[in-house]
C-alpha cells in the first residue's frame, strides 16, 4: 500500500494536478498535503469511534449491581462434560470451563487446554429469586438423582435442575413444583463474575450485550469507571475476549442487563420479570450459556439457540471485506493445511485480481512523470490565467491518455483490504497457535523479527525500483522532497510491524515481493513496445 504514496503514485499525480491548477501558480508542498490527509483520516477515525461508542439506557448505582460473594462456598463439585467442553458445577455456579479442542499454548507437547472462568473467584451463576417462599441460594446443598439436581424447601416446593451440554452450549433448565396452596412468584437471574481481563489492540473486548437486537460492547477501561444497564426483551449478555466469550441468555422477556466492575472484579448480570406459579402448577425456567471460541462457523451454529450470537465478532469498518477474506483464508487452509501457506496464496490471489488496476496505475505514474516538464512550462506560462491553465492541463492529459486519479485506484482498494485483513487475522481464533516455518503463532509477533526486517527490505527495494525512472528529477522539487521523506517509511514500518501479528507481516511481505515481480514484468513489457 505504501508504494502508492511515493513520487510515482496516483496520489502524487493527483497532488501534482492540484498544484498545477493552483491560482497562485505555485505548487504546494506534497509532504504538507500528505500530512493533512493523514490528519483528516485519523481525525475522522476518532470522531466515528466516539459516535459509535455504546450508549447506555440506564446508569445504575452500586446497589443496583448484584453483590459479588467473596466467601468460599464449601459445596461438593461435580464435573459435567460434552464433546467440546468440560466444566465444574457447584450448587448454582459453573466454573473451570475447559475447551477440549484448544490448547492453552502453542507448544506441541502441551496437554493443557484453554480454560474459561478458571480463576479462583470466577464463575457463572444461574438461579432464581422467590416471593412467598425460599429459593435455592449459593449455599444450598442439592441432591443428585439421575444426573439431575433436586432440592425441597421447608414449604414443600420442589426445585429440579437439569444441566445439558451440546457443543459449546450449556443449557440449565430449572423446574419448580408448587406444592403449596398459595400462588408463588419466581424471577430467574444469571450473572458472570471474573477477576481478570484480556485486552487486545484493535479487538473489542470487555462486556458484551445484545439489547434490542443491537450488539453493544463496553471495554474494560470503561467498566472500571462506569456502570452500564440495558432494558430489552430476549437479549443476551456476557464477556468477550480476543478469541473466547462467555455469554448467557435467559429465555424470558423484559430483562434488565447490567455490567460494571465491583472492587477488583467484573460483573455482568441479567434479571427478568417475575413469573407466577399457581398452587399445584409447575414453572419452567431455561438459561443457556455459550462458552467457547469466537469462531464464525461455531457461532453460526450456536445462534440457532441463542439468537444474534453470530453477530458478536467485530470485523471493523470494512466487515464487507473482512468476512469474505477470512472465509477464503479458511477454505485455502482446508486444502494446504497450513495458515502461513494460505496467507501467501490469499495474497497472490488478491494481487492477481488487482493486476489490471496496478498496471494501469504504474503506466499512469510513468506518463505523469514524463509530463512533468510540460506541466511546469504550462504552469509558469499561465500562472495568472487559471481557466486557461486548467484547459491546457486537460489537453495535456488527453494527449498522454492519462488521468491523475487513475493511479489512485490501487491505493484506494488496498487501504480497505489491508485494514480488513488486519482485523480478520486479529479475530481469527484459527490463526492462534498456527505454525509457519520458525513462527509458532501467526497471531503473535515474530519472535525473531525476521519477517518485519524482510518486509522492510522488500518495501525499500520496491520503492527503489519505482523511483528508478525518476532519477533526473530536480532535487529542489517538492516531489523530490516528498520522495526523500518517503524513503524513511521502510524503516518506520519495520519498527511498527515488529510487534504486529506475524500473519499480517507475512501478507505485506509477500505483497511487496509480488509487487516487485509485477513491476519488473510491466517494465519489460513497456520496454518492448
Amino acid at each position: 500500500m505504501v508504494q502508492y504514496l511515493d513520487n510515482n503514485s496516483g496520489f502524487a499525480a493527483w497532488n501534482a494536478n492540484r498544484n498545477a491548477t493552483n491560482s497562485a501558480g505555485r505548487p504546494k508542498s506534497r509532504l504538507g498535503s500528505f500530512l493533512w490527509w493523514m490528519i483528516l483520516f485519523l481525525g475522522s477515525w476518532w470522531l466515528i469511534n466516539m459516535w459509535t461508542n455504546p450508549k447506555t439506557d440506564v446508569v445504575p448505582s452500586d446497589a443496583d449491581i448484584a453483590i459479588v460473594a467473596t466467601e468460599n462456598i464449601d459445596l461438593p463439585s461435580r464435573e459435567i462434560s460434552g464433546d467440546d467442553i468440560k466444566a465444574n458445577v457447584s450448587g448454582l455456579r459453573i466454573s473451570n470451563i475447559e475447551l477440549i479442542n484448544y490448547a492453552a499454548t502453542s507448544k506441541k507437547d502441551n496437554d493443557k487446554h484453554v480454560m474459561l472462568l478458571g480463576g479462583d473467584e470466577d464463575f457463572a451463576e444461574v438461579g432464581l429469586t422467590a416471593t412467598g417462599t425460599i429459593a435455592p441460594d449459593t449455599k444450598t446443598l442439592w441432591r443428585e438423582i439421575d444426573n439431575k439436581m433436586t432440592w425441597k424447601n421447608s414449604d414443600g416446593v420442589i426445585f429440579t435442575r437439569d444441566i445439558h451440554i451440546d457443543g459449546y452450549l450449556i443449557t440449565i433448565t430449572d423446574t419448580v413444583e408448587n406444592k403449596t396452596k398459595r400462588e408463588l412468584t419466581f424471577a430467574p437471574y444469571a450473572r458472570f463474575v471474573r477477576t481478570g481481563h484480556e485486552s487486545a489492540a484493535g479487538v473489542e473486548t470487555g462486556a458484551i450485550t445484545n439489547a434490542k437486537s443491537k450488539i453493544k460492547y463496553v471495554n474494560w477501561n470503561r467498566l472500571d469507571s462506569k456502570a452500564y444497564a440495558y432494558s430489552t426483551t430476549n437479549g443476551f449478555f456476557g464477556f468477550s475476549d480476543q478469541y473466547w466469550q462467555t455469554i448467557a441468555e435467559i429465555k424470558s422477556p423484559d430483562q434488565t442487563m447490567r455490567a460494571k466492575s465491583v472492587g477488583k472484579k467484573y460483573v455482568t448480570d441479567s434479571s427478568v420479570a417475575a413469573v407466577k406459579v399457581a398452587p399445584g402448577d409447575t414453572g419452567l425456567f431455561t438459561t443457556t450459556i455459550f462458552a467457547g471460541p469466537r469462531d464464525q462457523q461455531i457461532l453460526d451454529t450456536a445462534s440457532t439457540t441463542i439468537s444474534g450470537l453470530d453477530k458478536t465478532i467485530d470485523y471493523g469498518w470494512f466487515w464487507f471485506f473482512a468476512e469474505p477474506l477470512l472465509w477464503i483464508l479458511n477454505i485455502l487452509n482446508s486444502f494446504v493445511m497450513n495458515y502461513g501457506v494460505a496467507i501467501i496464496l490469499l495474497t497472490i490471489l488478491l494481487r492477481l485480481l488487482m493486476w489490471p488496476l496496478t498496471r494501469k496505475s504504474y503506466v499512469s505514474s510513468i506518463a505523469m512523470q514524463r509530463m512533468q516538464p510540460e506541466m511546469q512550462r504550462i504552469q509558469k506560462l499561465y500562472a495568472n490565467d487559471k481557466m486557461r491553465l486548467q484547459m491546457e492541463m486537460m489537453n495535456l492529459y488527453k494527449t498522454h491518455k492519462t488521468s491523475p486519479m487513475s493511479g489512485c485506484l490501487p491505493m484506494l482498494i488496498q487501504i480497505p483490504i489491508f485494514f480488513a485483513l488486519y482485523k480478520a487475522l486479529l479475530v481469527s481464533v484459527n490463526m492462534r497457535n498456527a505454525h509457519f516455518l520458525w513462527i509458532s503463532d501467526l497471531a503473535a509477533m515474530d519472535p525473531y523479527f525476521i519477517l518485519p526486517i524482510l518486509m522492510g527490505v522488500t518495501m525499500w527495494l520496491q520503492q527503489y525500483l519505482q523511483a528508478g525512472h525518476n532519477k533526473n528529477q530536480n532535487g529542489n522539487d517538492m516531489a523530490a522532497a516528498t520522495g526523500r521523506v518517503m524513503k524513511w517509511l521502510p524503516i518506520i514500518f519495520t519498527i511498527m510491524f515488529a510487534w504486529m501479528p506475524a500473519g499480517l507481516v507475512l501478507y505485506w511481505t509477500v505483497s511487496n515481493i509480488f509487487g516487485i515481480v509485477q513491476m519488473y514484468i510491466i517494465k519489460k513489457q513497456m520496454a518492448n513496445k
